[in-house]
């Protein structure tokens, strides 16, 4: 497969993003969730490169990527991702982001629609006072996570990030999620500054205006992110598919990893005019 790697500037000129390319075909940007470094498509990226050129990066702070403010927001981290397209040489792209990445991945298509050829949001969330939220020891947790070291806390996560099935029959790929995280800890500083943009994120007065081919990915039992977001979103987005996996919780991809072919194909079937 064609690999390429490199940094990208960030729009405030002092952040620095890493970024890597993986496959040939359209190109697809991946946005990664709270806190993790774009080592977290592990199992996505492969599958995606047999069909599509991949692009991933550190969100600032995040990994080998760099920040010179840790007062973040969801647009700006929006402007990083659109930063990395630069870099990368793409004028267009699919856009497919999971959980505070598909917040990101919102306000990419809202404040860039003409470099998004079309989005996928995975288990996130519109934000606003009309979101789902979810349960409060769920909300405890992320606090209680701040004070926690890093195998700690990715133990403490399992049963919020899982559903019961993928526990009690798939608990081998949760090793496997966790020995990967354990290798690329957070960046605390960087995880709180998220934190804060997921708490400030507000794009539902405006999805109406996407005008990008659409497809809204969540589990059935997410209790980060409730499902009843996927409706509001999937309600929201003109002609949006919505695809609700019953047997997962957050991290669908663990749990159902079926649907990164399926992912694929909703890609590739919107890919006829991507340069």
């Amino acid at each position: 497969m064609t690999q390429k790697s490199g940094m990208a500037a960030a729009p405030d000129g002092r952040t620095q993003l890493y970024w890597e390319s993986t496959g040939a075909g359209a190109p697809v940007l991946l946005v990664m969730g709270l806190g993790l470094s774009a080592g977290a498509w592990w199992r996505t990226v492969p599958v995606l490169a047999s069909r599509l050129r991949v692009i991933t990066f550190d969100n600032r702070g995040v990994g080998r990527s760099q920040a010179f403010s840790h007062a973040y927001t969801t647009e700006a981290m929006a402007d990083d991702a659109v930063a990395v397209l630069d870099a990368a040489g793409l004028e267009r792209a699919h856009v497919y982001g999971i959980s505070l990445g598909g917040m990101v991945a919102q306000q990419v298509a809202l404040r860039h629609p003409e470099r998004v050829r079309s989005l996928v949001l995975g288990a996130t969330s519109p934000g606003g006072p009309r979101a789902a939220r979810a349960d409060r020891d769920v909300t405890e947790f992320f606090h209680r996570r701040l004070r926690m070291g890093p195998k700690e806390a990715a133990w403490a996560s399992v049963e919020f990030n899982y559903g019961s099935r993928c526990r009690r029959e798939h608990f081998d790929r949760i090793e496997e999620d966790v020995a990967e995280r354990l290798a690329h800890p957070f960046a605390e500083r960087a995880y709180r500054a998220q934190m804060f943009a997921g708490a400030l994120h507000n794009c539902y007065g405006r999805l109406a205006s996407i005008a990008a081919p659409t497809l809204v990915v969540h589990g059935r039992h997410d209790r980060m992110i409730p499902v009843a977001n996927a409706h509001l979103i999937a309600e929201r987005i003109p002609d949006a598919r919505l695809s609700i996996l019953e047997e997962s919780g957050h991290l669908y991809p663990t749990e159902e990893p079926e649907v990164d072919d399926a992912i694929g194909a909703f890609l590739e079937a919107q890919a006829d005019d991507v340069r």
